[in-house]
């Protein structure tokens, strides 16, 4: 008998798809907020880093709760979604948008680093010789921080492995749709002995995917230039 119980791949798969996801389609955005904040001289650039840092001390059932009542369906934005007939409430979207908010800060603090790092002479030197912001941008800043960026989407991405509050709040604990691994071993730690038995192998699983993810983005945030 196996005493640390079977592991269930469902959770697994489920959890890597929304983590990948999240990770990817915050990262434009990441990348956008992290270059102001590491150029911008404005007054109000503490403020910004303040809301945008926000969900890393947010109770992350209260970022969920902030979520459901933006994205229900008759919520500011779920209403006008649902006259569209797109639902991001209780179901695998609904993950993604979680895990993305909440490691959404991660992201920006290492890619804001490897913008900091850059060597500003090349930007001006590009620019002397009449590139644009924008191709100084494209050419020169983000190539030279590209290892940052790399960095920051894999610490979102181990971030999005681990979220649980703001997921079971707006996607639900449903088991083959939206139940990621932290859903179901909190699932599981709730069904007596037998399920701590079926949670173990979730719980290696875990901890050894979120410390690959976190091994490599410390790695390449330290290369990052």
């Amino acid at each position: 008998m196996n005493p640390l119980g079977k592991l269930d791949w469902t959770p697994v798969l489920l959890s890597c798809q929304v983590a990948t996801l999240a990770a990817t389609l915050l990262l434009p955005a990441a990348i956008a907020v992290a270059w102001w904040l590491a150029r911008s001289k404005s007054p109000m650039r503490w403020l910004v880093e303040t809301v945008v840092n926000l969900p890393l001390v947010l109770p992350p059932v209260v970022t969920g709760f902030l979520l459901l009542i933006l994205f229900a369906p008759r919520g500011w934005l779920g209403s006008r979604l649902g006259a569209m007939g797109i639902v991001l409430v209780a179901n695998w979207y609904a993950a993604v948008i979680a895990a993305a908010i909440v490691s959404f800060p991660l992201a920006v603090q290492a890619v804001k680093l490897a913008f900091r790092q850059t060597d500003r002479e090349l930007e001006n030197a590009a620019q002397t010789l009449g590139a644009g912001p924008w191709t100084t941008f494209a050419r020169i800043s983000l190539p030279l921080a590209r290892r940052g960026v790399i960095a920051g989407w894999f610490l979102a991405f181990a971030r999005s492995l681990g979220e649980f509050g703001a997921t079971i709040m707006i996607a639900g604990n449903i088991a083959g749709q939206t139940q990621t691994i932290p859903l179901a071993i909190y699932s599981h730690a709730n069904s007596g002995l037998s399920g701590y038995q079926n949670a173990w192998p979730l719980v290696i699983v875990a901890i050894l995917l979120s410390f690959a993810a976190l091994l490599a983005g410390h790695w390449l945030e330290r290369r990052a230039v």
